[in-house]
């Protein structure tokens, strides 16, 4: 029986947490705290599974316009995280990092993102991306604006503006995303990462993300081992 492939980079779509809560006749920020539950199980097992970058939206950009109430909790609900529960994954030897915007993230919540940045930045055994008040057409906008001033400022060429240099000007420098999985059964990416994900496998269920454990993972990584990874290449 041939080994199963894992995908290097791994990026996930966590949705579903308010409807977990509702059917439960629960606030939506139960569901949000079991989420968080779900993420710090599921960062380690990847990890231990091979998975050495996993990439995941915690916050859009357009999150903003839900409620102040639901915001507000997210925030606590981040900095909470980030001070105190990531003591598992720091000690398995995952390093923490950000995509997104900064503003207009409140500060307590931004002092507790470097925080841990800091705290982990040495840690070599895998990445935990997470994109928090990110956008994808944003990043893409932000990328192109940082390439503007270094080509005004005589930094790059027109002709040293490729791929490979364009990546190094998103948020994180990071390889493409091989497996992209979305929960709670959309169909859809929701402005997650477009540039990194052009040649993703798309995994996507109809389990809500609290629901989503080990044994769901495991399915999605079945799912991308089954697929046949071409890139433009003929069978």
């Amino acid at each position: 029986m041939n080994e199963m492939r894992i995908p290097y980079h791994v990026g996930i779509i966590m949705d579903g947490n308010g409807r977990w809560a509702t059917k439960r006749g629960k606030k939506r920020s139960a569901g949000h705290l079991e989420g968080s539950k779900t993420l710090e199980k599921l960062a380690i097992y990847a990890n231990k599974r091979g998975v050495k970058i996993l990439s995941v939206y915690a916050f859009s950009t357009d999150n903003f316009k839900r409620s102040s109430e639901e915001v507000n909790y997210l925030m606590d609900l981040f900095i909470m995280q980030f001070n105190n529960k990531m003591s598992k994954i720091d000690k398995e030897g995952i390093r923490v990092i950000f995509s997104g915007r900064r503003h207009p993230l409140r500060e307590d919540v931004l002092e507790a993102m470097d925080k841990i940045t800091e705290k982990t930045k040495n840690n070599k055994n895998g990445i935990l991306n997470i994109c928090l008040n990110y956008g994808g057409m944003e990043e893409i906008v932000d990328a192109a604006k940082k390439i503007a001033i270094d080509f005004a400022d005589d930094v790059i060429k027109l002709d040293d503006i490729d791929k490979q240099s364009f990546n190094k000007y998103l948020y994180q420098n990071l390889p493409p995303v091989d497996l992209l999985i979305r929960t709670s059964g959309e169909y859809r990416i929701s402005n997650f990462m477009p540039y990194q994900i052009t040649y993703s496998e798309f995994y996507f269920t109809d389990v809500l993300f609290p629901d989503f454990n080990e044994k769901e993972f495991e399915k999605a990584l079945e799912s991308f081992n089954s697929r046949d990874r071409r890139f433009g290449n003929a069978k």
